[in-house]
């Protein structure tokens, strides 16, 4: 399902135009393409939310799982697009979740990652993310890495963020005192690997023959 393909017909607060060179992000996370769009806008790069099934493998690599989904994508749909597969690797737990973050926060919650850590453990974490990006003129993905250190909160904050899900609740960045869900959108795309990530990649789009 391709969302928000047509120019000016989305109503609510959001309304996301695709004008200019326009990419495609393979993703069901409504969340996940807001905070790309604030970022790619800025670099005069357009993109529409594709909902597609796309392979994921399992593997120690995010760089091998997103390149693995962009190439399966990409066979379905023949589009450029980006897929971005992230991670939370925490010291205390030796890097778990890592690569199965997804998988951790479904059937643990945030709760559960707190049991887990304890209350006097080391509490050092890092977000990991890497954008995969495909289209026609490539023979195989290229990849972009964003990173950022932080540290896991003793019980989950929300305040009135936009940005909460996952386990952002229980993240907070380094020199910030506010988790990545009591964030704005905006104030997230300032520290988050996700918006690092995205960057390098815009910044190498905008010299890319299309």
């Amino acid at each position: 399902m391709l969302e928000d393909a047509r120019i000016g017909e989305r109503s609510g607060p959001m309304q996301f135009r695709l004008e200019g060179r326009v990419i495609f992000f393979a993703t069901n996370n409504i969340h996940k393409f807001q905070e790309a769009h604030l970022i790619l806008e800025k670099y005069g790069i357009a993109v529409g939310m594709l909902r597609i099934r796309a392979l994921e493998i399992q593997s120690e690599s995010l760089a091998e799982i997103a390149a693995s989904s962009v190439s399966d994508a990409y066979r379905k749909c023949h589009l450029p697009l980006i897929v971005e597969d992230a991670g939370l690797f925490v010291d205390e737990l030796k890097g778990f979740p890592g690569p199965y973050t997804a998988y951790a926060f479904k059937t643990l919650s945030n709760k559960g990652l707190l049991r887990l850590m304890g209350e006097n453990g080391n509490r050092a974490a890092k977000f990991r993310s890497v954008v995969a990006f495909l289209s026609v003129k490539l023979e195989s993905p290229m990849y972009f890495e964003g990173e950022v250190s932080g540290e896991i909160v003793e019980e989950e904050r929300t305040g009135h963020g936009m940005s909460g899900f996952g386990f952002d609740p229980i993240f907070k960045p380094s020199g910030e005192h506010k988790t990545f869900a009591e964030m704005s959108t905006v104030e997230k795309n300032e520290h988050s690997h996700r918006a690092r990530a995205l960057m390098k990649f815009a910044q190498w789009y905008k010299n890319y023959p299309g």
